[in-house]
């Protein structure tokens, strides 16, 4: 990774991160959700102080891209004013909170993410990525997502509490739920040192805190399927173009809309509608695709990548991972095959990341275009 600069911030709201096309502001909803004013008021944010392009992240969190930072106040004030932004930075920077899109409302779920948001003050200081995961429908949806500590259900419907990394969780209750989640980041916060997840930590836990195993998996969401909730969409690349969704939600009479850490929206109260736009079909190549913004979005790349992908992607056998650099950002695990901007041309991984060492290097967007990768 040598001249690649890894700069190890999460963007935020009040801390936004500059890239090439100006800055990224993270917005965290509560709950996943928006209502439709915040629909509204947040695709026109975008378009009138960023350049138009909403970014869905693996954290279920929206960016706001390509903000002037001459803008960067009236969009906290715009921000603030539909309910998408904590008044202290601080609570606001904690609250990494994903939600199991599934929930009702009134539910477990709805009340214990509630009930965390308000005890995130009690929280220790915690690395800056440290996050929390409310998965209690009958069954888990979010193993895969980046969480440290989870609130999740086992086979028989106990409520445990589950550190990132260990196979079976603490018994708790909903009442006893957010204090015994507190402790455990207390215990964490007293031993992690430089360690910044929990996955990572290698002391081992008080051992009533690992007697139960959370439920098999839920099935995954898919695209152009319709949930109770509502109609599920993908996004290429988890990129959103802000018009095009303020249109969706307007023609389908959605009633809100959930974000997840998939690449997928839920539009509460719709039904599935044809998009030329948004993903509606399971199994689009792009679906298992990634690519970053690339040239000239990010300063690092040297390459542009989402066009390429798009035309890499049903030529491609398994997983696509397109990277302006060798920093792998849109995709931190192994894909089958993996592109790395290098001096404007691309370097070959098979089964690897960004940064692992290539089989193939220097090759143009026309070699790959015309020889199946």
């Amino acid at each position: 990774m040598s001249g690649v600069q890894v700069k190890g911030l999460c963007p935020g709201a009040y801390r936004p991160m500059m890239s090439g096309d100006g800055l990224v502001v993270r917005v965290r909803p509560v709950c996943a959700r928006l209502d439709t004013d915040q629909i509204a008021g947040l695709t026109a944010a975008a378009q009138r102080f960023g350049n138009g392009t909403l970014e869905l992240t693996n954290r279920a969190n929206l960016q706001i891209r390509g903000v002037p930072e001459v803008h960067h106040q009236d969009l906290i004030d715009t921000l603030a004013g539909l309910g998408l932004l904590d008044a202290d930075p601080q609570v606001e920077g904690r609250r990494n909170i994903l939600v199991t899109p599934l929930w009702s409302q009134g539910d477990l779920t709805h009340r214990l993410t509630r009930a965390l948001i308000a005890a995130l003050p009690q929280l220790p200081d915690l690395p800056a990525k440290f996050g929390f995961a409310v998965d209690t429908g009958p069954a888990p949806m979010l193993t895969d997502a980046s969480a440290d500590l989870r609130l999740e259900r086992s086979a028989d419907g106990v409520l445990i509490l589950r550190a990132d990394g260990r196979d079976d969780g603490r018994m708790v209750t909903p009442d006893s739920a957010i204090p015994a989640l507190i402790e455990q980041a207390q215990w964490f916060a007293g031993r992690a040192g430089g360690i910044k997840r929990f996955a990572k930590l290698p002391a081992r836990l008080p051992a009533d805190w690992t007697t139960t195993a959370p439920a098999a998996p839920a099935k995954a969401l898919h695209p152009g399927t319709a949930t109770d909730q509502g109609a599920v969409y993908g996004v290429a690349f988890g990129q959103i173009d802000a018009a095009a969704l303020a249109d969706l939600a307007l023609r389908t009479g959605a009633t809100a809309l959930r974000v997840t850490p998939w690449r997928l929206f839920l539009l509460e109260g719709a039904a599935p509608a044809p998009s030329p736009v948004f993903l509606t079909t399971p199994g689009d190549p792009l679906l298992t695709t990634d690519a970053c913004p690339g040239a000239p979005a990010c300063p690092q790349a040297s390459v542009p990548t989402r066009d390429l992908a798009r035309r890499l992607a049903p030529l491609t056998r398994g997983s696509l991972h397109v990277s302006g650099c060798a920093k792998g950002c849109a995709r931190a695990r192994p894909a089958d095959t993996t592109l790395v901007g290098r001096d404007g041309r691309f370097d070959l991984v098979r089964k690897g990341c960004a940064w692992d060492e290539p089989r193939h290097r220097g090759l143009s967007p026309e070699d790959l275009t015309t020889t199946a990768v």
